[in-house]
């Protein structure tokens, strides 16, 4: 297998330090260029004394030179206008860089681009994916394209306002776990390192496998199935509290891995059980690391 010099942007971030990680264990030159924005050193530390691993805080709104091979443009922002910014002028630098260097470029879209309506996200991810055809057919770059549906692992900020990380919170804290939408409501969660194996295998494929291609679990769970999976696993004394869901929430999100499957030969493998053990774990660290 050929070494790469691969840059990951985001790469201090939830989904991009997994990735970073399956990169470095492959043998690859890997940097990581995050603004710590949402990104997190600790997401990292178990990296850096990696001699084939590179950290760069750095905005990517402001162009970046780098001599690499490939590009996993992972870049996100907490406050709506900032991502719509980060998503826009961060892929045009990006884009430049891939296009100067003839190095290929992914792009990490969302599966909200589906939803009606549709999320402030989904603004800034539907113009990037735009430049990224743009810059295909006009100027030639290698682009690949993965719309990311629902993911959860180690390294979530619990603060994140996902519901796995909100329900793994409140029932290791023994609250009241908040269920919106209960009976009417599905959802599928991907475990992280399923994922990334996905992104990989993307960047991995012919030239001529640009996408977009939806990466996510396609098994679906309500959410009363979720927080009584979450109680079992915590071994919580919470209790369930049901909540009208929101007018504008979907009822049912489940991604369509069927290009994925062909294409790549590619399906999640972690069981959700098993997933959400290793997620309550690192959780559990956390409350211990802070109430030392």
């Amino acid at each position: 297998m050929k070494v790469k010099k691969i840059l990951v942007t985001g790469g201090a971030g939830f989904i991009g330090s997994h990735l970073c990680e399956a990169l470095l264990a492959q043998g690859h030159h890997v940097t990581c260029v995050d603004n710590f924005n949402t990104g997190s050193h600790e997401n990292i530390g178990h990296l850096k004394p990696n001699p084939n691993f590179n950290v760069l805080c750095h905005d990517i709104c402001f162009p970046f030179y780098s001599e690499i091979d490939e590009i996993y443009n992972l870049a996100k922002s907490s406050s709506p206008i900032q991502e719509t910014k980060t998503s826009v002028v961060g892929a045009l630098h990006m884009l430049e860089l891939a296009k100067q260097l003839n190095a290929k470029i992914l792009q990490a879209s969302t599966s909200e681009i589906y939803e009606d309506p549709s999320p402030h996200s989904k603004m800034g991810k539907q113009c990037a994916e735009t430049l990224f055809f743009d810059y295909h057919h006009q100027h030639g770059v290698k682009i690949k394209i993965a719309r990311i549906s629902n993911t959860y692992g180690p390294y979530m900020n619990p603060n994140d306002g996902c519901v796995i990380s909100h329900l793994i919170t409140q029932a290791l804290q023994n609250a009241p776990l908040t269920v919106l939408g209960a009976c009417e409501q599905t959802d599928s969660f991907c475990y992280v390192s399923d994922l990334v194996e996905g992104l990989i295998r993307l960047m991995d494929a012919p030239d001529s496998v640009v996408g977009p291609l939806d990466l996510g679990n396609p098994i679906e769970l309500t959410m009363h199935a979720l927080a009584n999976k979450i109680i079992e696993l915590t071994d919580s004394k919470s209790e369930l509290v049901y909540e009208d869901l929101p007018r504008d929430d979907p009822k049912q999100r489940k991604p369509d891995i069927t290009l994925a499957t062909e294409m790549l030969n590619w399906e999640p493998q972690v069981h959700i059980s098993d997933g959400l053990q290793k997620t309550i774990d690192y959780f559990e660290h956390i409350c211990l690391t802070i109430s030392v």
